[in-house]
Order: structure tokens, then sequence, then C-alpha cells
């Protein structure tokens, strides 16, 4: 009984790794319908792995480390292979010079920011009740949310819109690797970012966590499957808003 529970936060945690796995696989392979099932599953082990632990006082060193391999695929190496997806239609060719390689690896920078960020969050002994620099979660639902709108453009008119908003992603690649290295700074940059883990019950100390709750709602509704990238770039907003009263 004792195994059972010592361990069961680490298998809903291998399964977020299982999940993240099938989710880069389909995305390779074109199916970003079926990874976006799996990062929502990736998401949700991902929060309930920390909240078994706790709940069965289970938590562990090799918890600790199984939960950062985990979200290094799930939300490292699959934002990085959706930039590599969104760059590999422009080849070589960047601000008019012709690469000796194809621009679309430099997608994988967010990759190799995230590993860097997820080391970083380990170490830092400060991120109790926020964030220092964007998380892998979020900046995996941002590249992935833009991603996941740009197909679904492709294949509607070009005059059809999204809840209330109207897109154009004829975007040039510099656009697109501009995103990159900005996604690839934020991960861990020193901005704080608001975590939903609540240091005491009182509305004062909650504000910026309601001011994020409450706009993503209003996000979300108004305007539906575009709403979900512009969250993360709300909550970076509403982050930088509430610098002072987040530590």
């Amino acid at each position: 009984m004792n195994f059972i529970k010592n361990n069961l936060a680490n298998v809903i945690t291998l399964g977020n790794l299982f999940s993240g796995c099938v989710g880069a696989i389909h995305l390779i392979l074109g199916d970003y319908q079926t990874t976006a099932i799996c990062l929502i599953f990736s998401l949700v082990l991902d929060f309930f792995d920390g909240f078994v632990a706790r709940a069965l006082k289970a938590n562990s060193n090799l918890g600790v480390q199984l939960d950062s391999l985990a979200d290094m695929v799930s939300f490292g190496l699959v934002p990085g292979l959706t930039m590599f997806k969104i760059l590999e239609p422009f080849g070589n060719d960047l601000l008019g010079f012709t690469l000796p390689f194809e621009i679309k690896y430099f997608g994988l920078l967010i990759t190799l920011f995230s590993c860097l960020r997820l080391a970083i969050f380990n170490l830092d002994e400060d991120q109790k009740y926020y964030f220092k620099g964007l998380n892998t979660p979020s900046n995996t639902i941002l590249i992935f949310g833009i991603y996941y709108i740009l197909q679904i453009h492709t294949q509607q008119e070009p005059t059809n819109q999204f809840g209330s908003l109207s897109i154009n992603f004829n975007f040039g690649s510099e656009i697109w690797l501009l995103l990159t290295i900005l996604s690839s700074w934020l991960l861990i940059s020193p901005i704080k970012m608001i975590a939903m883990k609540f240091k005491s019950m009182k509305l004062q100390d909650n504000y910026p966590k309601i001011a994020l709750l409450v706009g993503a709602i209003i996000i979300l509704i108004f305007f539906k499957t575009v709403g979900i990238p512009l969250v993360i770039i709300y909550y970076i907003l509403i982050s930088l808003i509430f610098q002072k009263q987040l530590k």
C-alpha cells in the first residue's frame, strides 16, 4: 500500500511524459488535432501529479526530477517542434540571403531554452508562489495555440473569422523568428509571473490571480479558439502590471 501511495504521483508524471511523446510524434506526422488532445492531457496530468504528491505527502527528489524530465518533452520538445513546423515552408531564405541550412532548425531554440528554464527552476528556491520567467506549459500553449489556429485558418476561407477576430497569418519568416527569440528569452527572463499557488486566502493577496482568471475567462468567451494564445499574452501583461505584488 505504501508503494502505491509513494509512487502514484510518479505514475501520473509518466503519463504526462507518454502523452507528450505521442503528441510530438503526431505533430511530426502533421496531425495537429491529436497533438492538441495530447497537450491537454499533459497539462491536466502535470497539474495533478503535484496535487496528488502533496495530498498523499509523497513528495520526493525522484518526483521532482521526473516532473522536469516529463515537462522537457511535453512542454519543451513539443513547442520547439511546433516552431520547426511553422518555419519549415520558408526553406533557407532569410532577409534575402540564402543560408547553408534551413531556418526551421531555429525553432528548436525554444526546446533548448525550455531545458535551461527547467534546470534554473529546479535550483531556484525563490519560486514558491510565483514564477520567474514564463513557465514552459504557458509557453507551449502560446506557441502551439498559434500553430493550431494557423492550421485551422489554412482550411477555411480567407474571409472567415474566429470569434470576433479576423486574422491573417501571412507573416514572413522574420516575424516567426522574432517570436522564437522572444519566446526563448521569456522562458529565462527575470520577469515575475503569476503562479496559481496561494500563500494566504486574503482577498488583497490574491488580486493578481483574480485579475488573471477573470480576464482569461472573458478572452476565451469573446475570442473562442483565438483566445487560447491571447490568454497567455494577457497573462504576461497582467504579470507585468502586478510585479510588486508577486513575492
